[in-house]
C-alpha cells in the first residue's frame, strides 16, 4: 500500500468520524446525558462520594456492596523448646528445619524427639 493511498484512507476516516461527532453533538439525548453527568459529578463532589459509593447506594445487593475479603490470617509458628534428656542440650526453634533437631530425629526417632518438646508462648 502506497503512502498516498494510506494517507487518503486516514483522511476519509477522519472525515467520517468528524461527521459522526457533529451529528452526536447536536443530539438532544446526548446533551441530556452530558448535563446529567455534569450535575451528578458536582453532587458527588459536594458530598464527597465516589462512583463506588453511589453504586452501593443505588444497588446494595451488587458485588460492589460486599465488603472486601480480608486476607487470610497468617499462621504464626510457635516456638518449641526441645530438651534432650540424654545430653541435657536445649534447642528452641519455630520449625523442623533445624540441623541439630534433624540429627536428633535421625538418631532417636521423630516421635521420641517430639515428646521432648514444650511449646513456649
Amino acid at each position: 500500500m502506497s503512502m498516498l493511498h494510506q494517507y487518503r484512507q486516514i483522511e476519509d476516516t477522519i472525515r467520517d468520524l468528524t461527521e459522526k461527532l457533529k451529528s452526536l453533538s447536536n443530539d438532544d439525548k446526548l446533551k441530556k446525558e452530558l448535563e446529567f453527568e455534569k450535575k451528578l459529578t458536582a453532587l458527588m463532589e459536594q458530598y464527597g462520594k465516589s462512583t463506588r459509593d453511589v453504586m452501593v447506594i443505588l444497588d446494595p445487593d451488587s458485588k460492589l456492596a460486599a465488603p472486601a475479603k480480608a486476607a487470610p490470617a497468617k499462621r504464626t509458628r510457635r516456638v518449641k523448646r526441645y530438651k534432650n534428656p540424654n545430653t541435657g542440650d536445649v534447642i528452641e526453634t519455630k520449625g523442623g528445619n533445624h540441623k541439630v533437631l534433624k540429627a536428633w530425629k535421625e538418631k532417636y526417632g521423630a516421635d521420641t524427639v517430639e515428646s521432648w518438646a514444650t511449646i513456649l508462648d
